[in-house]
């Protein structure tokens, strides 16, 4: 820790910082996973130089700070921070923004943990920016095409089709029986409310 903060001092108005020191940074962030003060320590001396924008392409440097504002409670900061961070490992970086919010949910309603349910209302209300999914969020919609023929087949035929009726739209339409049963059960529970 004394020879990263001695190199950190050293190499502050560098730009980029020296690759050893970024390296050693995110060694040092992994090592100190379970010790917070010193963890605590790291990320204050690496967010508080005119440099941190590189530390936060070292995916261990990002994992960091933001268990340690997650740890502060500062919810808000770790998005901002997860937002603008320029790590590559894009599917970890969504997975912690999840985690961010599973948290702010579990502290509201005082609880250790969340059902498959409620982590999923979560994601949905809390849905991760573009900087983390440029490509988009994937969507388990159906086409629109996909969709109106269901629809179709629901209100002109049967909104509760048998196996077989299942089964041949699965195959018309290039989908699993089981998501078929699922969208009958789905518009009829809809139908309901």
């Amino acid at each position: 820790m004394k020879q990263f903060m001695a190199m950190l001092k050293k190499n502050e108005n560098k730009h980029p910082p020296p690759t050893k020191l970024l390296n050693l940074a995110g060694q040092l962030c992994r090592e100190f996973q379970s010790s917070s003060p010193s963890l605590e320590k790291l990320v204050e001396a690496m967010m508080g130089c005119k440099n941190n924008r590189y530390f936060l392409t070292n995916i261990r440097v990002v994992r960091a700070c933001v268990s340690v504002h997650i740890h502060k409670g500062q919810y808000d900061a770790a998005c901002r921070l997860l937002e603008y961070c320029k790590a590559e490992e894009k599917e970890e970086l969504m997975q912690l923004w999840h985690e961010i919010h599973y948290r702010r949910v579990m502290e509201k309603h005082q609880t250790d943990v969340l059902t498959p349910l409620q982590k999923f209302r979560c994601r949905k209300r809390n849905p991760p920016p573009i900087s983390l999914c440029p490509e988009g969020l994937k969507t388990r919609n159906y086409s629109e095409e996909v969709r109106q023929h269901l629809y179709r087949f629901a209100t002109e035929v049967t909104a509760n089709p048998d196996k077989k009726q299942r089964e041949g739209l699965a195959r018309d339409m290039n989908l699993q029986p089981t998501q078929v049963y699922n969208w009958f059960a789905n518009y009829r529970r809809r139908q309901k409310s």
